[in-house]
């Protein structure tokens, strides 16, 4: 009989894995969660705070090192991947915070100033040894869902706007037309100039070219047809979501379309009167 009793047991624990697509525990999860409402604001994060109370963060990050992917569904892996990387990037800031400048190639306490934050610093997920760009340049490509690249908290002021939720497998596609909505909505990624007759737009764009070209080049309309593959994939991917004023301006077809320089202003609540 206790044979029997555990060999349930085992296969019950198997079937929540294979349910949850292997993915942190519901308990792990919902410490992120918590991390992100109470130390996230408008896309901004309170550092210092989270610095000295950073236990449920690393519950989480922890996590995500024995987790299984292997059946979980895309919907399961993408929300994985971006919380992943946002949970990292979080981590990477406060293991080094406050942020020394090193080089004045970027702003004084950006993440930048971390040596090797993106290209080799590594962190496990999955069953895997990875680096942030390794996620953003190998992994969330082959879901060709360009969305996702607007999801990720780089820690920088020109980035998407860092949501106070973490993504969720159920919610994942209306969590990504909101942020897809929201790119229009904020100057580091969409601007319109009428006095230069020029439009701003994101370098995330043109550092995605590929994939947003894949996903969005072909269904522009007219009157842009004849514009370059990355131009038409950003025209397609804003105009829905356009006010009426912007969309008479874009109709003349005049405009000159410009990638604006990245901001990698650290996004840091703590220096403005913050925790």
């Amino acid at each position: 009989m206790r044979r029997v009793a555990i060999a349930v047991v085992v296969t019950m624990a198997v079937s929540i894995l294979r349910a949850q697509g292997g993915q942190p525990s519901g308990a792990a999860h919902g410490r992120y969660d918590e991390v992100l409402d109470q130390f996230v604001r408008d896309g901004e994060v309170y550092y210092r705070a989270l610095k000295l109370e950073r236990a449920k963060l690393d519950g989480f990050v922890a996590s995500l090192a024995s987790a299984s992917m292997d059946a979980g569904s895309p919907a399961q892996q993408i929300a994985f991947w971006i919380n992943a990387y946002n949970a990292f990037v979080l981590r990477t800031v406060i293991d080094n915070y406050p942020i020394t400048q090193r080089s004045r190639e970027y702003p004084p306490h950006s993440i930048r100033q971390i040596p090797g934050a993106f290209e080799r610093l590594t962190h496990r997920a999955a069953g895997r040894t990875v680096t942030l760009d390794q996620i953003e340049q190998t992994i969330l490509p082959s879901f060709h869902d360009p969305r996702v690249f607007l999801a990720l908290g780089r820690g920088a002021a020109g980035s998407g706007r860092l949501r106070s939720e973490a993504f969720d497998t159920a919610r994942l596609d209306t969590q990504l037309a909101e942020v897809a909505a929201e790119c229009v909505a904020r100057p580091q990624c969409w601007q319109t100039d009428r006095v230069a007759n020029k439009v701003w737009v994101s370098s995330i764009f043109s550092w995605r070219e590929k994939e947003f070209t894949a996903a969005y080049a072909d269904h522009v309309e007219a009157p842009f047809t004849n514009r370059s593959p990355v131009e038409r994939a950003v025209l397609a991917f804003v105009s829905p979501k356009l006010l009426t004023t912007e969309r008479e301006f874009l109709a003349k077809n005049d405009f000159q379309v410009a990638f604006k320089p990245f901001d990698w202003t650290l996004n840091d609540l703590s220096a403005r009167g913050g925790r």
